[in-house]
């Protein structure tokens, strides 16, 4: 059959359908558009594999860091408690002879020894301003000062002729207010002739920061060597025990036994900030979120 007939015969078949039939058989080329799927966002895995840059990385030294200074203050604490525990043990020992050879002193500070001999006065040497370290009601035993003078004084430190031998050493005595702090006004309490007496073995201090150089026969902290040059003796400095104070002389008992141990608030410190540096680098680093 020929094209045209073809033709003819299909029309003629249309036009035998209704109308509303004929038009859902009209087939078009157009194919139907499909939209395309969603983005997906990359999951926390993806983002740190591959948004992490070295930078990044690398601010993970400052919660390292301060977890690691955390660390180290546990161990401070630890080193601090236990001298702490050696200086007491050391104190409450019972007193000995002072050793023959005083070079010996160097590996007994916070011990307490025995010595006797006499005070040289007219080398006296003075340490401060100091405040006043009360034992008891030894600030009253020998009428010296008030109450409100224990804030500001000095300590007297006096050369001291061992008995029997050649050496010297320097002792200081115990604190004295500030308006007794020339000896003519004190005469009564400078003791003479032969005395024994308790010491505390004392080492000597590194010059505190921002110190000013020592100048004159006051001294602002306890440079042995340098008091010894001015003092003729050799360079061994004992505290006096409270035990030695005198009517109108110096109140002895001036050792300090307590160190600071602080530890405990820079432990907590350290590892909360190492915590919270932590916690800030997951949200800005690897979670991408900023404030």
């Amino acid at each position: 059959m020929l094209p045209a007939a073809r033709y003819s015969l299909g029309a003629l078949k249309n036009q035998s359908k209704p109308l509303h039939l004929v038009s859902r058989t009209v087939h078009t080329r157009t194919k139907p558009r499909i939209s395309p799927p969603p983005k997906l966002r990359p999951t926390g895995s993806d983002h740190n594999a591959n948004s992490i840059t070295p930078f990044g990385w690398g601010l993970l030294i400052i919660p390292a860091t301060t977890f690691g200074l955390g660390c180290w203050q546990v161990y401070r604490k630890q080193w601090k408690e236990g001298l702490i525990s050696e200086l007491e043990r050391k104190i409450h020992m019972p007193p000995v002879p002072i050793p023959d050879d005083l070079s010996e002193l160097n590996q007994m500070e916070y011990e307490t020894v025995t010595v006797r001999g006499q005070f040289l006065h007219d080398r006296e040497i003075h340490l401060g301003p100091r405040a006043c370290i009360q034992h008891g009601d030894s600030h009253t035993a020998g009428g010296l000062f008030s109450q409100k003078e224990a804030s500001i004084g000095f300590l007297v430190i006096t050369p001291f002729k061992l008995e029997g031998r050649d050496d010297k050493i320097l002792i200081n005595r115990g604190w004295v207010p500030k308006r007794y702090l020339d000896p003519e006004t004190r005469r009564e309490g400078q003791v003479s002739g032969t005395v024994e007496l308790q010491g505390v073995v004392r080492l000597p201090e590194n010059r505190p920061q921002f110190t000013p150089k020592q100048r004159g026969a006051i001294f602002m902290y306890r440079d042995v060597e340098r008091m010894a040059a001015i003092g003729g003796t050799e360079p061994y400095y004992l505290d006096a025990t409270v035990s030695s104070t005198v009517p109108l002389g110096p109140v002895g008992g001036q050792t300090r036994v307590t160190l600071r141990n602080e530890h405990l608030s820079y432990i907590m410190t350290w590892f909360s900030l190492s915590g919270f540096t932590t916690w800030l680098w997951f949200r800005q680093i690897v979670r991408g979120k900023s404030f």
